[in-house]
């Protein structure tokens, strides 16, 4: 056999033409320069200059953008100490952008260059290739300056792509064991939660690599003449008679297409992998391999690996059949040379169809389907098992023997006083609506409290309290009355302003408590004054500086003789009737220079940064002011919980966010929603965000955590050990909500542990829908949220402090289980779930069915005047399960916000209506129920009936007027200290107000024509 090096066409191309291989004079070479500019003509050199200025002055614009978001962003992780983090992450993405981007230009620029090179001399082209000359010439001065733009422009756009893969990269580089081995292949979990992310975004680059550099290979030789959509009449060098490529195009296409497809049986192989975290398929409520998949898909994408290594070959043997023997006859002719390959192909098509496709549905109908509870039950269990370790729950208490009564008798609820006590009759939301009319004194329209409030636990009275608490915030701009001016909205109203407390249930410290929770009137009994030194939560800076509903940023402080520009809070005392002040923390970016201020004006589109006098050498800038985005940002592979809660502790106020650890790569487990799809999550972080300054501090919660393991080894040292939380902060933290839903939501079907009655589906719960929430269009969607309440669940030592929801059966009536979370952080049991699974013919009806009855036994007081109703609680006492609700309704017309008119109970089948909590349970009970709420007795002689709405009035006046003279004996008392105590003396005056304006609009809506 002869060998012989193929000629490719560049050894001729100097025979006879130019460098190019063009005949000299050809107009189908690049030609000359005057040729070509006799062609194309010379733009003038005005419109030259002109283009050159608009391409370096957006060049110039971009790069000033550029730098405004990554100086920007420095400043302000600087300004929170967490400049660890922005350069961690800043060097992981430029060395992937660097890294991927370097790779993909050199592979894609070297196939176009190789493709260019290997061109053929245009000897006896094709009209095809003549009409193409035009392009060529034009070409031809900026063959370097394409060939570097387009590298450079993939190797940028793959950049992009992989620097935003930082995460999964960091995940994998710094990836420890889980010491949970997956059931399939035996490999730690660790692999599929760290390592096979990684592997699969370089299966994405080689494939984006590959495509793109084929695709850039056939372009390059189709304009240069190595390939052509119809055969040139005669042969070329390096081009048979009839072929429409030469042999280099052959050749460079044909490695291209191998390596193709050697990346798709690289993908095979990591799809076997990939099963075990598929979550597309969901069959029967569970996700993982199937029976079909483990016989029949898994040896399917084995046998296609081995096809598409084989058909790889196959082109890589063509392309060196090409390269060592093409002037054999038998290689020359045509398209013969591709037989083979095109073989493996069809082959490998006809595979992925018959072995990929039909053999695995045959499997599933001829296997799976006549005895499908037999063949799932191992994959089932698998599932099982994965879901309640990736959730947190194979420590659940389920107590299966829980039969509850449903008749009631006399002193029921005696062993269960403890609980009873703190009942909670003030529901968080409607609460927010008396905080924001009763507690923002004098310019209340600037202020607003959230909805709903935190339910936390305090020390009144030498006992722990359950408390509802908000923070005075800022009403955004936008929702106010009158539109305010730059100054208003960035310079003059920049912060919030102290923390307010009212008792939740029935065991309030002080004042006239005539029902549970709330005072005389139906309002919330304030443990609290407005002022930050308060016997309940201690002394603290009462400035809120970051919290939610705060500007998008303000601009704070100034030289230290400046007047305060700041608006404080009202002071009836002062001739402005406020308070100002300068902010005098460390928070915020410094604005100290022409450059800082440029950067903000133009971050912001707010020129007036720059301009304004108001912004001195002295002021610092503070935006990304919300404590979840705060912690966001500092630790960006958190989950956040949508819940943030104010603590006073040591002096501050504190915001306190819960992080997630989560993946959705955990094998076999099941997905929810938690901000993204998940299949596995821990409450791994406590972070705490300093109202005043904006400080951000995480603490490992859970330090077993593998995800926190690794996070901690990728930016070391900003985390926290559990055992920095200061004991106070310790007090007040809690179970997350947004946890309890995923927990609760896989629980009612996860309660079922054994595969062959998950199979069943039998025994699945729902959480029921929130029926205080249905509306004149329909039931309510709205699942019904969890509340936090102090309880003693059955065989549990003491009341705790809980986290508790219920949990019903589709197709079932009354009520399935009671689930509860011990949520306090001191007690040993902290997170234990504990789930009272009722006998399936139980008589305690559900939710939905309680409301019903509610409605339909006082629909007279619940509509007239019209009522609020209140969050229906579940409580598991006198052993059954009492449901309380309780009822608001609107002060007056004028001021609608609602006050407490009375309690709504069941139990079984027996319900009470009643002003107080203690007079509707005595009733339920049979006329004592055996347990004191806490609240006050009902004067002697007062109705025990539920007040009309004259009556209502008649004491809503009197509360008033009450509330009046009580603030003025503070103002008499903040007079007569020494020195004066100014501050108490102007919220007393403007409590003072607030009450007797409330008189005169209660005065005026009885007097009001009808």
């Amino acid at each position: 056999m002869a060998f012989e090096m193929p000629n490719f066409g560049g050894e001729d191309r100097d025979a006879g033409g130019d460098k190019s291989g063009h005949p000299a004079g050809s107009s189908g070479g690049f030609g000359s320069r005057s040729a070509r500019r006799t062609a194309f003509g010379v733009p003038p050199r005005r419109t030259k200059v002109l283009a050159i200025t608009i391409v370096i002055m957006a060049v110039l614009i971009t790069a000033f953008l550029i730098f405004d978001s990554v100086y920007t962003s420095y400043l302000w992780y600087h300004s929170v100490g967490a400049g660890a983090v922005y350069r961690t992450r800043a060097v992981t993405e430029i060395v992937l952008f660097l890294v991927f981007g370097a790779l993909m230009a050199l592979v894609v620029g070297t196939n176009i260059w190789l493709a260019h090179r290997f061109r053929p001399p245009l000897t006896g082209v094709s009209m095809e290739q003549q009409a193409l000359d035009r392009y060529r010439m034009g070409l031809a001065p900026f063959q370097a300056w394409l060939l570097v733009g387009a590298s450079a422009f993939f190797g940028i756009a793959a950049g992009a792509s992989a620097s935003g893969a930082w995460r999964t990269y960091l995940m994998w580089a710094d990836s420890v064991s889980f010491g949970t081995e997956d059931p399939q292949f035996h490999k730690d979990v660790g692999f599929y939660v760290f390592t096979l992310p990684w592997l699969r975004h370089i299966q994405g680059f080689m494939v984006a690599a590959v495509l793109l550099s084929l695709l850039a290979a056939l372009f390059t030789h189709y304009l240069f003449a190595g390939v052509a959509l119809t055969p040139p009449a005669g042969a070329g060098t390096g081009r048979t008679v009839g072929s429409r490529a030469t042999r280099a195009a052959q050749v460079h296409i044909s490695v291209l297409l191998g390596c193709l497809v050697l990346v798709k049986a690289y993908a095979y192989w990591l799809d076997r992998y990939s099963l075990t975290v598929d979550h597309s398929k969901i069959t029967n409520g569970w996700t993982g391999p199937t029976y079909k998949d483990v016989h029949a898909v898994l040896p399917a994408k084995t046998i296609l690996l081995v096809i598409a290594v084989l058909c790889a070959l196959l082109f890589f043997g063509n392309a060196l059949r090409l390269l060592l023997w093409a002037p054999l006859p038998d290689v020359d002719r045509g398209g013969h040379a591709w037989a083979l390959p095109a073989l493996g192909v069809s082959l490998m098509v006809l595979a992925s169809v018959v072995i990929g496709g039909v053999y695995p549905l045959a499997v599933q109908q001829l296997q799976v389907d006549p005895s499908q509870s037999t063949k799932e039950a191992p994959y089932i269990q698998r599932n099982i098992d994965a879901t309640r370790t990736a959730y947190g729950l194979n420590d659940v208490e389920t107590q299966t023997s829980y039969v509850p009564k449903t008749d009631v008798a006399q002193n029921q609820l005696a062993p269960d006083a403890a609980t009873v006590a703190q009942i909670p009759v003030m529901d968080p939301s409607v609460a927010s609506a008396d905080f924001n009319q009763q507690q923002s004194p004098g310019n209340a329209a600037y202020y607003h409290f959230p909805d709903p409030l935190t339910v936390d636990r305090y020390q009144v009275g030498g006992k722990t309290q359950d408390t509802l608490l908000g923070v005075r915030g800022l009403k955004p701009a936008s929702t106010l009355d009158a539109p305010n001016n730059w100054v208003d909205d960035h310079l003059k109203y920049t912060h919030g302003y102290g923390l307010q407390a009212a008792a939740e249930d029935a065991t309030a410290a002080g004042g006239p408590a005539s029902a549970s929770g709330a005072s005389a009137a139906g309002s919330p009994d304030y443990l609290s004054q407005t002022s930050s030194d308060s016997s309940t939560l201690g002394s603290y800076q009462p400035r809120v500086y970051f919290g939610p509903s705060l500007p998008d940023y303000s601009i704070v402080g100034a030289p230290p003789n400046a007047a305060p520009a700041e608006f404080d809070y009202p002071d009836a005392a002062s001739p402005t009737q406020q308070q100002s002040t300068t902010y005098a923390g460390k928070g915020g970016v410094p604005v100290d220079s022409v450059l800082t201020k440029l950067l903000y004006a133009v971050k912001f589109h707010e020129p007036k940064i720059l301009l304004s006098n108001g912004v001195n050498k002295d002021s610092r800038i503070m935006y990304d002011r919300d404590p979840g985005q705060r912690v966001r940002e500092v630790a960006p592979w958190l989950t956040v919980d949508g819940t943030t809660y104010p603590v006073a502790e040591n002096g501050r106020i504190l915001w306190v966010v819960d992080g997630y650890t989560t993946t959705a790569a955990y094998p076999y487990s099941t997905t929810t929603e938690l901000s993204g799809t998940v299949n596995y999550v821990r409450n791994a972080v406590k972070a705490t965000v300093d109202a005043y300054d904006g400080t951000v501090t995480l603490y490992a919660w859970d330090d077993t955590d593998p995800i926190l393991k690794t996070w901690m080894k990728a930016f070391p040292g900003t985390v926290k050990p559990r055992s920095a939380i200061s004991p106070d902060l310790l007090t007040h933290l809690r179970y997350p909500q947004d946890l309890f839903n995923a927990q609760r939501d896989m629980l009612g079907r996860y309660h079922v542990t054994q595969a062959s009655e998950f199979s069943a589906g039998s025994s699945f719960w729902n959480v029921p829908a929130d029926p205080t929430k249905d509306s004149p269009e329909g039931p309510s969607q709205q699942p019904q949220s969890p509340y936090y309440v102090t309880l003693q669940m059955p065989h549990q030592g003491s009341p705790t402090f809980s986290l508790a929801g219920t949990l019903t059966a589709p197709g079932r009536a009354g009520l399935a289980a009671f689930m509860a979370v011990d949520s306090d952080p001191q007690s040993p049991d902290y997170g234990k779930i504990r789930i009272l699974s009722l006998p399936t013919d139980t008589k305690v009806p559900s939710p939905e069915q309680v409301q019903n009855t509610f409605r339909t036994a006082y629909a007279d007081q619940l509509t007239t005047p019209k009522a609020v109703e209140g969050n229906l609680l579940t409580l598991p006492v006198g052993g059954g399960l009492l449901y309380v609700e309780p009822v608001y309704v609107p002060l007056t017309i004028q001021t609608p916000y609602p006050v407490l008119k009375g309690v709504m109970v069941a139990f079984g089948d027996d319900k009470a209506f009643e002003p107080t909590l203690q007079l509707a349970l005595d009733k339920l009970f049979a006329g004592k129920s055996g347990a004191v709420t806490g609240e006050n007795p009902l004067p002697q002689g007062a109705s025990t009936t539920l007040p009309d709405a004259g009556t209502a009035v008649a004491e809503q006046l009197k509360q008033a007027i009450n509330d009046a003279a009580a603030a003025q004996d503070r103002a008499v008392k903040a007079l007569s200290e020494t020195p004066p105590d100014w501050t108490a003396f102007g919220v007393a005056e403007t409590e003072a107000q607030q009450a007797l304006k409330r008189a005169q609009d209660i005065e005026n809506a009885q007097t009001a024509p009808k």
